[in-house]
């Protein structure tokens, strides 16, 4: 036996229809499918998702991304909501059931929760900072800003562009680099303010308001999704953003971090490893189709990113067609003011000509031009991920196209619908568990000890508002939303096949669902998942470790943000990473060590107690 308290509670398990503690419950499975597509639904299926196939061949990214999905992420998301349904408590109760010694697993995904909670609200004080300013006319971010003197623009801006100049400057205000913390920016604080209590108000009484508040945010995206779908498609130029996206380029598959990125996005994008699904699936009745929803839940999030990537793809290609031409247009008009055109004039249809004319005729004084060099192909690439996408790119579009403030009002509105139903499954995936194990008073009630939580985060994530603040947001979602939530989940499926036992698992199964999981699961719960799991890891610390980490920092001097200065962090940033990637998951052999410990004493203390050496009275009267 593998841990010595395991066949005591096999002992007092092995009913599989024992009495479960009265819980709350779902109003209806509508609720509950929404809250779980809600919470796997998020930001990154609009932003990041589109991204990687931007800079991975288009069409050929989703061939990884679809393994991915069938070998990996269906299995575990499967495994967590049966699990969860079993067992009906939250993470830290489910593990805790199994044995004591995985008593860590549900804390580690506790931590995790409540860290990506900070930055991932952050996130939503910013979308709500550009919300509040797009009933503006013209958006702020059309034009630079004067400067004092009124004798011209703002030379940050006029060296940037206007959008990125209301990014870094107007919003971030940004420091040169980490290590200059700057100070707290009092409006992203009252935007903090505003999206902390909105959680709070929609949270407030538990999957009671969550279930109700998933209604708009889990649906309301689909339709603002569908109406820039329509309105992308007849733009000028989106042809070509489609082609991108749908052109495969077979030679990335070659690229190993082709597949890596796929088996996280997968693994992120269904938002496995934190509890939040562990404790939706907690409320259900015991005897319902977990298998039937993980499919739904699964397809759903995958379809959303590739239905995002439509409209998304579509405004890119209007944007490089516009960036295109504002290139044709700078380099016919310096053509024009140098050379002796005559009666004719150069215009976009007739430009390859000239210039091949001119090229033809006198190539020495073209070449001193210094004219742009102008490839659709070279727009197209041009790739930004995360905040870069939503608060550069998206909104630099949208000023080019008619009733601007509209589509910026919808825009914004759909991305704090997306973030704002993730945030319920954060949230849920740390006081759940709390909950659970009594950890609260039971004088406190449940919704003033969810306030007390928002208030501590909202505390917290106040580094998030400072000058530094968008270079430690970053940091955050690189180490905590990376590591540890592999570490999670490749224990979680070990515990549950191994530990638990893959038998035990399908008879509970199928006493919920009424059939017993076919080859497909036994294989990929067995064998594939924990493996790919294991790899991911593996290359991702690899990849890690041979390069120094680094960021952008940035710099006013330079035209545009991607070519900002790559800086390396600080020695004693570097060791806040490190910690931030080894806090969640060192609870595990903490807690399995403290617990250990704790049975070798006992066991001690229970061997002298039936020792008649042990006693003093016994030794003197022999």
């Amino acid at each position: 036996m593998l841990f010595p308290q395991l066949q005591e509670q096999k002992r007092h398990k092995t009913n599989i229809k024992e009495e479960i503690t009265e819980r709350p419950k779902w109003d209806n499975k509508v609720q509950y499918l929404l809250t779980c597509i809600g919470f796997a639904v998020g930001l990154g299926n609009v932003w990041r998702f589109p991204y990687l196939c931007q800079i991975y061949g288009g069409g050929a990214f989703l061939i990884p991304y679809l393994i991915a999905l069938v070998l990996e992420g269906l299995p575990l998301l499967h495994m967590e909501l049966a699990i969860g349904q079993r067992l009906r408590t939250g993470s830290v109760g489910v593990w805790n059931s199994i044995s004591p010694y995985l008593g860590g697993l549900g804390v580690a995904s506790l931590v995790v929760s409540f860290l990506v909670g900070l930055f991932y609200n952050m996130i939503l004080a910013w979308i709500l900072w550009y919300f509040f300013h797009s009933f503006q006319s013209p958006l702020p971010w059309s034009d630079c800003p004067l400067n004092l003197n009124h004798t011209g623009y703002v030379t940050e801006c006029e060296k940037s562009s206007p959008v990125t100049y209301f990014w870094y400057r107007e919003t971030l205000n940004i420091t040169p680099n980490i290590e200059t913390g700057g100070s707290l920016q009092w409006w992203l604080v009252l935007c903090l303010a505003s999206a902390w209590c909105l959680v709070y108000v929609c949270f407030i009484r538990g999957i009671e308001t969550i279930g109700k508040a998933t209604y708009v945010t889990a649906t309301f995206p689909y339709l603002v999704l569908t109406i820039f779908l329509v309105r992308a498609l007849t733009l000028s130029g989106a042809t070509d953003g489609l082609i991108y996206l749908f052109t495969p380029n077979w030679e990335t598959l070659k690229n190993p971090e082709v597949w890596l990125d796929a088996a996280t996005q997968i693994f992120f994008s269904l938002s496995l490893a934190f509890g939040g699904l562990i404790a939706f699936s907690s409320y259900n009745p015991q005897k319902n189709n977990c298998e039937q929803d993980a499919l739904i839940v699964g397809c759903v999030n995958s379809f959303t990113s590739i239905y995002a990537s439509i409209p998304i793809f579509a405004i890119l290609g209007f944007k490089a067609n516009e960036n295109y031409n504002n290139c044709r247009n700078w380099n016919i008009q310096t053509l024009t003011n140098t050379f002796n055109i005559g009666d004719e004039n150069i215009t976009l249809e007739n430009y390859d000509d000239w210039l091949n004319y001119l090229n033809a005729t006198d190539p020495l004084e073209v070449k001193s031009l210094g004219l742009k060099t102008c490839d659709l192909q070279t727009f197209l690439e041009q790739s930004d991920s995360g905040t870069g996408l939503a608060f550069i790119v998206f909104t630099e579009a949208v000023i080019k196209m008619p009733g601007s403030q509209v589509w910026a009002v919808l825009f914004f509105v759909m991305l704090f619908s997306l973030g704002l139903s993730s945030m319920f499954g954060n949230l849920e995936g740390v006081l759940t568990p709390l909950l659970d194990l009594h950890l609260v008073p039971s004088w406190i009630p449940k919704e003033i000890f969810t306030g007390l939580m928002c208030l501590t985060s909202f505390t917290v994530a106040l580094i998030f508002t400072m000058g530094s603040g968008n270079y430690w947001l970053e940091i955050f979602n690189s180490y905590v939303g990376s590591v540890p939530l592999l570490i999670i989940a490749f224990f979680e499926i070990i515990s549950v096949v191994y530990i638990y036992g893959i038998n035990r698992f399908n008879d509970d199964i199928e006493w919920m669902t009424g059939r017993r999981p076919n080859i497909y699961w036994q294989v990929t719960w067995r064998f594939i998942s924990p493996l790919m799991l294991f790899v991911v890891f593996v290359a991702y610390v690899v990849i890690s470790a041979e390069k120094q980490p680094t960021y952008n920092a940035w710099n006013p001097d330079y035209a545009y943000f991607p070519l900002a200065d790559v800086l390396h962090y600080p020695e004693w940033v570097f060791v806040i990473c490190v910690l931030l990637s080894a806090l969640p998951v060192v609870s595990i052999p903490l807690v399995a060590a403290y617990k250990f410990t704790g049975f070798l004493r006992t066991n001690i203390m229970n061997r002298h107690n039936q020792n008649p050496y042990a006693n003093e009275s016994c030794r003197g009267e022999l």
